[in-house]
């Protein structure tokens, strides 16, 4: 009886390591090439091209409501949005899942997490890529790619200083040192930045030199479509839109205006750009899902997710002609909002398709309420005829589930007179759980909408819950399994041949 459980646990074995083989072939080798057998050996080697994709504030949650979204033709036509059919991150071969906490807290911040994407250490909260109690700069992937001789990447939705895209090239105590974030992009001889305007060019005293300072370091700046076109694999760039938002980000995608660049499209002019006999490394962020997700604006993260998903669209077609020389891979920084897809009162029920009826962000909107209040002439009823134009809520002709209940209405009409300040029906605390710090009008009109469609949120902060983990290409096999954030840069780090 025992010979027979040894035998056993011998074939069991022997079935596990060629389950495990099986998986790495098809990471490391062309899956259409039928010509090679399984008793090949494969060829170890660093990849030639690197792509390091980091969706802020992304979990399941968001990936999957962007497929639900995207279930709905006429979800992605809104503002012209295109696809490239089901998501592409979902059609990685490889999927892990990773731990986010940072060094003494539980719930990560993006400077933190970011910190521990792009070196492989943990930091504590609001660090750029220096150890917890900042007396040592953590040398990011980024940089040993730059030393190695490859050509480095940096892109973001959001200013090009924010905590993520700066933890790949800057040193810094404090997130918030803004101007000594950007300025450090001078001197980090990267080849490309793309994305975002430099917020520090704003917040020192005044000062606006980023600009004359990446100049000096003989970047080229281009702000137009034709501009980014026309620069040249020998330029090092700086690209960005003429115009962008108040904290110098790109719009909410769906706010986008046609004339200005996506997030996709500085992905695929950076990889032409990059692209080279020794290779390179290409971080991009999609930022602003974070962003709306604070704001438990699920319309707006979901468009955010399809321009994040489109960015990696770009980096697969060069995957496909380049598959034994490129690795793909694909995480958040943490989950933002506790996006949870079902609601108390829709319980099983999900109406997804009625989110396609908000046409504009919940930035765009709040907006348009502070002007509300500037001009002290806009009606309840008139507020609720505008959140049926840009809302969908209340247009029962467009969608049944639209109708909005006197329970609705109410809610509504406390929050506008919150919004107005004509009248304060909320404590403090209940404030704080109902509205964060976002213009309660807006944000009731976000909650009931995703309600209706069987969505809710849980905060307007981060959330502690594991992310996933995408890849493609070679050494994707590494990433499979259960594992903290500091173990993703460890294993890019180490596939690469990174020091």
């Amino acid at each position: 009886m025992n010979s027979l459980k040894q035998t056993s646990k011998i074939i069991i074995a022997a079935m596990l390591i060629a389950l495990a083989n099986a998986m790495f072939i098809s990471c490391e080798k062309d899956d259409s090439d039928n010509n090679n057998s399984n008793e090949d050996k494969v060829v170890k080697k660093a990849p030639k091209y690197v792509f390091f994709f980091i969706g802020d504030g992304m979990a399941a949650p968001q990936v999957n409501i962007t497929e639900a979204a995207l279930a709905d033709p006429d979800f992605s036509s809104l503002k012209g949005t295109k696809t490239l059919g089901d998501i592409n991150m979902r059609q990685f071969p490889v999927t892990g899942m990773s731990t986010t906490h940072a060094e003494g807290r539980y719930i990560t911040g993006s400077a933190a997490s970011a910190t521990a994407l792009a070196t492989g250490f943990k930091t504590t909260i609001g660090t750029i890529s220096q150890n917890g109690n900042k007396t040592k700069n953590l040398k990011t992937m980024a940089e040993m790619a730059k030393e190695k001789g490859m050509k480095v990447g940096i892109v973001s939705s959001v200013s090009i200083d924010h905590a993520t895209p700066a933890c790949f090239y800057a040193h810094q105590k404090s997130r918030g040192d803004y101007y000594e974030i950007a300025s450090q992009m001078s001197t980090s001889n990267f080849d490309y930045f793309g994305g975002g305007f430099a917020k520090g060019n704003k917040e020192k005293y005044g000062a606006a030199d980023i600009p004359a300072k990446m100049k000096a370091a003989n970047y080229k700046i281009v702000t137009t479509r034709s501009e980014l076109q026309a620069a040249s694999g020998s330029d090092k760039v700086w690209a960005y839109n003429h115009t962008y938002d108040g904290d110098m980000a790109l719009y909410y995608e769906m706010d986008r205006p046609q004339s200005h660049l996506s997030l996709s499209e500085f992905t695929k002019e950076g990889i032409r750009l990059l692209d080279n006999d020794k290779g390179f490394f290409m971080m991009v962020e999609g930022g602003k899902i974070d962003w709306a997700c604070h704001a438990n604006d699920v319309v707006a993260a979901t468009h955010d997710m399809i321009a994040f998903d489109e960015a990696i669209g770009e980096a697969l077609k060069f995957y496909n002609e380049h598959k034994d020389e490129t690795l793909i891979v694909i995480t958040g920084d943490h989950e933002c909002g506790g996006l949870t897809l079902g609601y108390a009162a829709t319980g099983y029920e999900s109406v997804f398709d009625i989110l396609k009826y908000q046409k504009v962000s919940q930035d765009v909107f709040t907006a348009k309420v502070l002007s509300w209040k500037e001009s002290k002439d806009v009606t309840f009823t008139q507020a609720l005829d505008s959140l049926k134009k840009y809302y969908g809520l209340n247009d029962k002709a467009a969608h049944e589930k639209l109708e909005l209940s006197d329970y609705e209405k109410d809610r509504l009409e406390k929050a506008f007179k919150l919004s107005m300040e004509t009248e304060d029906v909320f404590s403090k605390d209940e404030k704080k759980v109902l509205f964060g710090y976002y213009d309660p009008f807006t944000v009731t009109a976000s909650h009931i909408l995703s309600n209706k469609a069987g969505i809710d949120w849980t905060s307007f902060k981060h959330t502690g819950i594991p992310v996933p983990v995408f890849s493609i290409g070679v050494g994707c096999n590494n990433f499979s399994g259960y594992y903290d954030n500091t173990d993703i840069a460890k294993k890019i780090m180490s596939i690469t041949e990174l020091k």
